[in-house]
């Protein structure tokens, strides 16, 4: 049987988000067919975790023993949310390894890590984003000068960071600036938004070599000021409708654009993409290449929307990572 890596953990506040998800990959994974090891992976160790036990991973070929017998991995299954396993860090070590793993290789991992720069890169293939200004720590900048520009409210983020750490709704001008430094905390450039209000729906989509599966779009009502950490890790405090409750001619030109921007940045294995609507105008907000795969995450609902079973695209994405390895002609 091939050996799988859950990889988790990663060097950010973001740790407890990926310790779930790889709990709910771990679930999801066949293991009549693979034998699954989790992996993780932290600023002080590199270990694999059995029967709480940790065997420590040699970095100079990501192989690791137990019992003396020496093990390596046929495919790793990348679920760290922030760096390094999101931000291509970690991409770019395994193909030096020549290990197949999951998500998106080194360019869009890093490109859509940043926020600004990924939103940019794609306004100029016409997909509408958000107003936006670029901060970074330890540069002046000007309040007012970004007020006049964004507007209020609006929304302060880290531009590198997936699980909405460090995000401010800011309604007043006096809390624009505490907004930013909360926003410096996690990250070293702080993007301040145009908030919009419309309806926020999320899209699922992978692409293998034999077959595109761009999955229904969940639509997420949250019961806080914004779809904030809690929202998104709290059942009690988010309403998440799958299929969306919108046209279905919406629907499909979402699902649309959501495929072109999988292509147009080279994405891989399962990728989540977030919008908002307004006045029936889509704005991308997120690209997301290592999105929760919590059992009540985004993907696991739409997955079983499309009476598809979440063991089923785990063998999928696993055996399509694998080949695409063997296509490449490094082995």
């Amino acid at each position: 049987m091939k050996n799988i890596g859950i990889v988790y953990g990663g060097y950010s506040s973001e740790i407890v988000v990926s310790r779930k998800s790889a709990e709910g990959i771990l679930s999801f994974i066949d293991r009549r067919k693979y034998n699954v090891f989790q992996v993780l992976l932290t600023r002080k160790k590199w270990v694999v975790v059995s029967e709480n036990k940790e065997f420590p991973i040699n970095r100079n070929d990501f192989t690791f023993s137990i019992n003396g017998k020496k093990l390596t991995f046929d495919c790793l299954y990348i679920t760290i949310h922030g760096t390094p396993g999101e931000d291509g860090l970690l991409q770019g070590y395994l193909k030096m390894m020549n290990i197949p793993h999951t998500t998106c290789d080194v360019l869009p991992a890093a490109l859509t890590f940043n926020k600004f720069t990924c939103n940019t890169y794609l306004k100029g293939f016409g997909v509408a984003v958000a107003d936006s200004v670029l901060l970074r720590k330890g540069r002046e900048y000007n309040a007012e000068d970004i007020k006049e520009k964004i507007g209020l409210p609006c929304f302060v983020k880290p531009n590198a960071g997936g699980s909405s750490f460090g995000i401010t709704k800011v309604k007043s001008f006096e809390e624009l600036e505490p907004a930013i430094e909360k926003a410096f905390d996690e990250s070293d450039e702080a993007l301040v938004e145009t908030f919009m209000k419309g309806t926020e729906v999320t899209c699922g989509i992978y692409k293998t070599l034999s077959k595109d599966v761009v999955m229904p779009l969940t639509e997420v009502i949250s019961k806080n000021e914004f779809f904030d950490f809690e929202a998104k890790y709290n059942a009690e405090k988010a309403i998440e409708i799958t299929p969306a409750r919108i046209s279905d001619e919406l629907t499909e030109k979402i699902q649309k654009i959501t495929s072109l921007i999988y292509d147009i940045l080279n994405c891989k294995g399962i990728v989540r993409m977030d919008y908002i609507i307004t006045d029936k105008k889509i704005f991308l907000l997120e690209v997301n290449t290592t999105p929760g795969m919590t059992p009540t995450s985004f993907i696991p609902q739409q997955v079983e929307a499309m009476r598809m079973s979440m063991q089923e695209v785990m063998t999928e994405i696993i055996e399509d990572a694998i080949e695409r390895q063997k296509k490449s002609g490094v082995s």
